[in-house]
């Protein structure tokens, strides 16, 4: 079985493909293609609340192209999932419509509560029974998760973003808002707490730590690998950092979310699991087609 995932982001569109292998004891998912497009459309959102003609017709070409990829891969099912950028411009729900009437395909714009249930789907086992805030940041949003004795017990999310900060709409307000949300609920009778960090940015710093898989970097490392990516010019991010042009001006903004957040929470490390949106769409589609087919089952037999 072939499942895909895009995401729509603020900062970029995803498109995974991957193929399902059920080696009995587990299942496991191999990727067959994965794409990254630098379209942002939280650059047009957060500073106009709508998506500009010039973006909606990028949009187009590139869910066709999607579309196409999906056909040619002969996927079995696909879930296009758009956050924060969509769902608060004002014309996200018309682009919406017209991608289905002319491309073919149905765009979920998703609400903050389900985008971190889907990624919470993805860091589920990564996860023992101890207390984790989760922190997942975009170019729109930041989704936080407090889990303790493996069971999710508080959830939120803030119009709080890399893309942004860098835009200069994100408002003190919000930020006031989420540290007291991290204060009233990280609770000193819950023990040491333990980040887990979500999204491409944090991925990158985790990478520029030189840190084996599974190993957590310290919120004083964090800090240094900022230091040292503030010290570059967008230009020696891209060429010595090997950086896509669009994390290059937003890892920074991002990174002082994590720390913030951190820093509130008094957690001292980081985990870093190679995660996000579209592996808890895979594990969506696959968990609603292992369903599927077992009612399929049942009713062959009767």
């Amino acid at each position: 079985m072939k499942l895909a995932a895009i995401d729509i982001g603020s900062n970029a569109i995803r498109l995974q493909i991957s193929t399902i292998l059920d080696k009995g004891t587990r299942i496991l998912f191999k990727k067959l293609e994965y794409v990254r497009f630098p379209l942002r459309l939280g650059h047009d959102v957060f500073s106009t609340n709508r998506i500009s003609d010039k973006s909606k017709e990028k949009f187009k070409k590139l869910m066709k192209t999607y579309k196409l990829l999906l056909e040619l891969y002969e996927v079995d099912d696909y879930m296009f999932c758009a956050t924060s950028a969509m769902r608060e411009s004002e014309n996200g729900q018309e682009l919406a419509d017209e991608v289905q009437r002319e491309v073919g395909v149905t765009i979920n714009i998703i609400d903050g509560h389900l985008e971190a249930e889907l990624i919470n789907r993805a860091i589920a086992s990564y996860l023992a029974e101890e207390t984790y805030l989760h922190i997942d940041v975009g170019g729109g949003s930041t989704e936080l998760n407090l889990f303790t004795n493996g069971k999710k017990i508080k959830t939120r999310s803030f119009k709080v973003g890399s893309v942004r900060i860098l835009e200069h709409t994100d408002s003190p307000i919000m930020w006031s808002d989420m540290e007291k949300w991290v204060k009233d609920n990280v609770k000193k009778e819950y023990g040491k707490v333990t980040a887990v960090g979500t999204g491409g940015n944090i991925s990158k710093i985790f990478e520029l730590a030189k840190k084996k898989p599974g190993q957590a970097i310290t919120i004083k490392k964090v800090k240094e690998i900022r230091k040292l990516i503030e010290s570059y010019t967008l230009e020696q991010r891209i060429y010595d950092l090997q950086m896509n042009p669009d994390r290059a001006d937003v890892i920074v903004p991002a990174s002082n979310i994590y720390l913030k957040v951190m820093e509130w929470a008094n957690a001292h490390q980081i985990l870093v699991p190679d995660v996000g949106l579209k592996d808890g769409i895979l594990l969506h589609l696959l968990e609603k087609n292992i369903s599927q087919k077992k009612i399929e089952f049942k009713q062959g037999r009767f």
